[in-house]
């Protein structure tokens, strides 16, 4: 089942980006090693992802074929697509799914839907395409929380269940990225998600303890389209591609 990860509509390779528990990943290694209260541990997100998502809307976007099956692995997790736009990075589209899906195909449809589908915003445009910069996250460690605070701001993406004023059970998500980003706090951050799931009643703190939250964790790479391109002319130029 597909779903938004973000509530909100504001907000180079050669950089290194940050990933979820505030470490260090260079999106130019194939894959990465991140220290976490002292252990390494293997991630799996790669700028290759980036690289084929972009691959891939830019042939749809100008009615080519799909690319070919990347070389990255294949393994199956839930993931998210993300499109920014702007020096801003004002959120253009994001889609994805609590689903484990095998990265060639679920990259292939998410970084399509996410880009045209996301009802929030009208489909993106190839006019748009040299400001946009894509992410890709996987998602890790889902752990069902104590209660709708046992989770932290900056390192873990929240999925909440509850019951709205019609009885009728929703969900909503927001990566763990999004709560630092905007500078919310917990209870800033557990009210939009209600909202965005579309409850519209006062929230109460009895009603905030109604809440069923998984706390998960994010691997997540970032490359602007101008890195894009810099990397498939690199590649071309060496007979890469």
């Amino acid at each position: 089942m597909a779903a938004s990860c973000c509530g909100v509509k504001r907000q180079k390779v050669s950089p290194p980006t940050t990933c979820c528990n505030g470490s260090i990943v260079h999106p130019n290694q194939k894959n990465h090693n991140c220290e976490n209260n002292g252990i390494r541990k293997y991630y799996v997100v790669s700028t290759e992802m980036c690289i084929y998502c972009f691959d891939v809307l830019y042939r749809h976007l100008h009615n080519s074929e799909p690319p070919p099956s990347p070389n990255f692995t294949n393994d199956a997790f839930p993931i998210f697509v993300t499109w920014k736009i702007g020096p801003n990075k004002r959120l253009r589209g994001c889609i994805g799914t609590f689903n484990a899906n095998h990265l060639h195909d679920g990259l292939r449809e998410y970084a399509i839907t996410s880009a045209l589908k996301d009802n929030r915003f009208p489909p993106v445009t190839r006019d748009e395409l040299p400001r946009l910069f894509c992410s890709v996250s996987l998602l890790t460690h889902f752990e069902e929380a104590a209660d709708y605070l046992d989770w932290e701001v900056g390192i873990h993406g929240i999925k909440i269940e509850f019951y709205n004023e019609k009885g009728n059970k929703r969900t909503a998500t927001y990566l763990p990225e999004v709560a630092s980003e905007q500078g919310w706090d917990k209870i800033q951050t557990i009210d939009t998600l209600l909202q965005k799931g579309g409850y519209k009643s006062a929230i109460s703190v009895d009603f905030r303890k109604t809440i069923k939250l998984t706390r998960y964790r994010s691997e997540k790479v970032t490359i602007s389209y101008a890195d894009y391109v810099g990397i498939r002319q690199k590649q071309l130029q060496n007979g890469h591609v």
